[in-house]
C-alpha cells in the first residue's frame, strides 16, 4: 500500500479520531462527528480497536508525551504525514511491538475510546 492509498482509505477516519488525544474532553459535537465518520466506514468493532491501537495510538501518544505538543487542535496536514509515515512502516516486528505495547499507548485515552465505542454501538443498534 502506498501513501495515497492510506490517505484515501483511512485519512478521514484518522483525523476524525484525533480529538481523542487532545488536552480536553471531546465535546458532544466531536463524538457525534466521530460516530458519523465511523459509520461511513462500517468497520467491525474489533477492526476499529486494532486501528486505534496500531495505526493511531503510536503516533498520537507521542503528542501527549511531548512538552511542545499541540494541545488544543492538530495541524491536519502535519498529522496526516506522521500517520502515513508510521503506517507505511507498520509491518513485521514493528507491528508486533506496537501490538505488545498498545496498552501503554492507549491508556491515557482509553476512557474516551470506551465512551466512543458505546456511542457507536448505540448508533448501530447493538445496545
Amino acid at each position: 500500500m502506498n501513501a495515497q492509498q492510506l490517505v484515501d482509505e483511512r485519512g478521514d477516519l484518522w483525523l476524525a479520531l484525533a480529538p481523542l488525544w487532545l488536552d480536553r474532553e471531546p465535546s458532544e459535537r466531536d463524538y457525534a462527528r466521530m460516530v458519523e465518520i465511523i459509520q461511513q466506514y462500517d468497520m467491525p468493532l474489533i477492526e476499529l480497536e486494532w486501528m486505534f491501537r496500531l495505526e493511531l495510538a503510536p503516533v498520537m501518544s507521542r503528542h501527549q508525551l511531548s512538552i511542545a505538543s499541540e494541545w488544543r487542535q492538530f495541524d491536519d496536514y502535519k498529522l496526516m504525514q506522521q500517520l502515513v509515515r508510521h503506517n507505511l512502516r507498520l509491518k513485521g516486528w514493528r507491528r508486533k511491538s506496537w501490538a505488545l505495547f498498545s496498552g501503554l499507548t492507549t491508556m491515557m485515552v482509553r476512557h474516551r475510546w470506551v465512551e466512543l465505542m458505546n456511542r457507536v454501538k448505540v448508533a448501530r443498534g447493538e445496545i
